[in-house]
């Protein structure tokens, strides 16, 4: 595993987007188990696009300019309808007081949605990854797991982290009724510029 792959990776890993954000905003809401649960739900994410590049439908998404608008703005609908959902005091990051089992499975759901309907994750792999296999690799499509599940791995720390450090703020915030009303808001706004970002993404 070279250094070159590790920094890189944790450079994409820890720069601010959509799971992050969405991490976020889930220790801040619904405290640190609901945190770890998002970050595993947005690595979970990650697995349909690591199968996607592997089975060469990643190529497909950037061949196509149908198949990619399709995923691509069925993920701007989907972060515009998490921006209204966290407007809402009872919506998807709507604060608790004790865990719901209900909530935990919403958490999983919104958080594996956020990065399965990202046709740029797939398209990265696919250009990412194989700059660190070696042209004579052996076992290539072993390699490619292996350097996945790294990046996963270093994903679902950073973005627990990112989660568990918000969660510890979470007894200063919520008790604010409106710091609260205004986070809401923030976060929605940046769920819809989110959107708006990718809504304007090429191939």
């Amino acid at each position: 595993m070279s250094p070159e792959f590790l920094l890189t990776s944790l450079i994409v890993v820890a720069s601010p987007g959509t799971g992050a954000i969405y991490t976020i905003a889930a220790g801040l809401t619904r405290g640190s188990r609901a945190s770890v649960l998002a970050a595993f739900a947005c690595t979970l994410g990650i697995v349909p696009h690591l199968l996607a590049a592997m089975l060469g439908l990643a190529a497909l998404l950037h061949a196509s300019a149908l198949a990619f608008a399709v995923v691509k703005y069925a993920g701007v609908a989907y972060l515009l309808f998490m921006a209204w959902q966290t407007l809402q005091e009872h919506g998807a990051l709507s604060v608790e007081a004790k865990a719901d089992p209900r909530s935990a499975w919403r958490v999983l759901r919104d958080g594996v949605a956020i990065n399965v309907l990202n046709p740029k994750l797939s398209i990265f792999f696919v250009a990412f990854l194989p700059q660190f296999i070696a042209a004579g690799e052996a076992a290539p499509l072993a390699r490619m797991l292996e350097l996945s599940g790294v990046f996963m791995a270093m994903t679902f720390v950073v973005f627990a982290l990112y989660g568990l450090f918000a969660a510890a703020m979470r007894d200063r915030v919520v008790t604010r009724p409106a710091v609260m009303a205004w986070l809401r808001r923030g976060f929605a706004a940046a769920f819809v510029a989110l959107g708006a970002k990718l809504a304007v993404t090429e191939r």
